[in-house]
Formats: C-alpha cells, structure tokens, sequence
C-alpha cells in the first residue's frame, strides 16, 4: 500500500480543511479497512439510496449505527467466545469492525434493518427548499414604467444653476 503525505497541499489552500479531512480519511481508512464485512450500495431512487452489509453471525444488540458531521459508522462489539471449542477448519468471521461511509450533504439515514444476516441501511437526499433550483417564467412584452421614465427623463430639460 503506497502512502500519500498531502501535508505541502495544506500550506497553501485556505478553506479546504474539509477536502483535505477527506483525503486524510481515505488514506488512512484503506489500510484501516481491508473489506470486511462486504457491503453494497444501491440507489433505489432518485434521492434515495441503500447500503447493505452481509453481517451474519451478528446480532442486533452487537451492531451500532451512528451518523456525526456526514460520517456514517457502522459498528460491531462481538463478546469474546470462551467456549473451548475445537475448529478443523474456522472460516466464519466472527471479529469485530467498523466500516465508515462519507455521506453527501443533505443525506440522512431514515431507517435500518436487520434481516437473515444482513443489515439494510436506507438513506435519502434531502435538499432544502431554498437550495432546490426553481424555474423563472419568462414573460413577453416591454417594461412600460421603464420606457416611460426613459421618455420622461430624455424630454426633461437640464438643471441650470442661476448666478
């Protein structure tokens, strides 16, 4: 895994601490997280999306969910087993994670669900009203109080100052 030290970019630019918290976040967040547990995420409409992740073996009271400054954590704390079991083969991952997603602006997790080993994460885009591009009418016609000043202000004759 190669490293990136973008430290000289931050000398220079001003107001872009959150671009370059994302790019410290990607960096460190490669070889923090390999792939597990696996996920997909899917847009289920326009402004709604998914994230699923395979958490099998997990229960809901071992998983959080927490949402801070459009970072979504997903979590586990799996209790350590004391069972003295012997494995031929152990293949079922059974350690604990965290996975981490950067949210857009404006996205909000409205729901999460836990079902047959995987826990379905529903997000929606909620842009505000006045953020929403709005269409202007175009009207025809002239502007007849701006003609008439025009016409008004053209017949006037100048101020002329009396000595």
């Amino acid at each position: 895994m190669r490293n990136f030290d973008f430290s000289p970019l931050y000398r220079s630019a001003i107001g872009f601490d959150r671009m370059a918290s994302l790019l410290d976040a990607m960096n460190s967040s490669e070889q923090k997280q390999p792939s597990y547990p696996p996920y997909d995420i899917e847009l289920t409409g326009e402004d709604s999306y998914r994230i699923t992740m395979a958490v099998a073996g997990f229960e809901q009271s071992e998983l959080d969910i927490q949402v801070e400054q459009n970072r979504l954590s997903v979590s586990s704390k799996k209790p350590e087993d004391t069972s003295q079991r012997n494995f031929l083969h152990r293949g079922i991952a059974a350690r604990n994670f965290e996975r981490r997603f950067q949210l857009a602006d404006h996205v909000k997790v409205t729901d999460a669900k836990l079902a047959n080993g995987l826990l379905h994460i529903e997000l929606v885009r909620e842009i505000p009203e006045a953020m929403k591009p709005r269409k202007i009418q175009i009207s025809e016609g002239n502007l007849l109080n701006h003609d008439r000043t025009e016409k008004a202000e053209a017949g006037k004759k100048p101020d002329t100052v009396a000595a």
